[in-house]
């Protein structure tokens, strides 16, 4: 027999029947597909970075390191992690490479939609502000982690944003896995009267201490150095693990491989400009 549900007699009553809280419904389905299905519940996937910025008197140095792992292995050994947003914004992204590179990109569409809608200059704020937005609608799953600097009309500005869309504004900041490193080098070192040499050479050497003290990080160093006039990425500034000692590639002699068969194909002349008869 159906039970029907009983109307609230107070405000006790509505306050149950609203309440939130973690449901447990599925718990008992997950461990059964689990044991018996050999069905695994998706895990995070561990990913391996350095990245790290300086705000200095008027510009911003940004860095990273240039290694892309998936799981265990090295995927790329000279992948590139600043991304540009607008002019005079950019960011060193930490985190899921895919994630990365669609986020900012579709920042870069609407950051460049308004600087014409305005025909102003954007503000930094404005797009820390959408992007924090953007990464806590998603709760965390869209793994970017940004250290995003830049120069607008009010001077530089160097934040961190963290992928369930909390922010920083920093004077030196460092995110990944090798960040802790990083940020050894950093507080020992970092000045708010830098040049931009010194912030560039400050940044590399904190990056070479991820790469040479976090498995996750690796390969060369790339610095950004953002000023009033405009961004400029220097890429592969450092190489520090520049292999030494090659192996001599001969190639194959011709005729290796045997050819079995051979077809030659006449391909089909394509007219444009046909007339048609009345």
């Amino acid at each position: 027999m159906a039970v029907l549900p009983q109307a609230p007699e107070d405000y006790l009553d509505v306050l149950q029947t609203q309440r939130g809280g973690f449901s447990f419904e599925l718990c008992k389905r997950n461990a059964y597909l689990a044991s018996k299905a050999q069905i695994k519940p998706p895990t995070a996937m561990k990913t391996g970075t350095t990245i790290c910025g300086v705000q200095l008197k008027d510009a911003v140095v940004l860095a990273a390191d240039t290694r892309a792992t998936e799981g265990p292995m090295v995927a790329d050994k000279n992948c590139e992690k600043l991304h540009y947003i607008a002019n005079n914004i950019y960011c060193a992204g930490a985190g899921t490479a895919a994630d990365l590179e669609h986020t900012t990109a579709i920042m870069e569409s609407q950051i460049e939609l308004l600087r014409m809608a305005t025909g102003t200059q954007p503000r930094v704020c404005t797009v820390v502000r959408r992007l924090s937005t953007m990464l806590f609608k998603y709760q965390g799953y869209i793994g970017c982690a940004l250290v995003l600097g830049g120069v607008d009309v009010t001077g530089p500005h160097l934040y961190q944003i963290h992928p369930h869309g909390s922010t920083d504004k920093l004077p030196f900041t460092t995110m990944g896995s090798g960040s802790l490193a990083a940020m050894a080098i950093l507080e020992s070192e970092y000045r708010g009267d830098m040049t931009i040499d010194e912030g560039k050479a400050l940044v590399a050497k904190a990056i070479r201490a991820g790469i040479f003290n976090d498995l996750g990080s690796g390969g060369n160093v790339d610095v950004c150095v953002i000023t009033k006039d405009g961004g400029k990425i220097l890429r592969n500034m450092e190489k520090p693990n520049e292999r030494k000692f090659k192996a001599q590639y001969k190639g194959f002699p011709i005729g290796t491989s045997p050819v079995i068969k051979e077809d030659i194909l006449k391909l089909a002349t394509i007219v444009d400009d046909v007339t048609m008869a009345t």
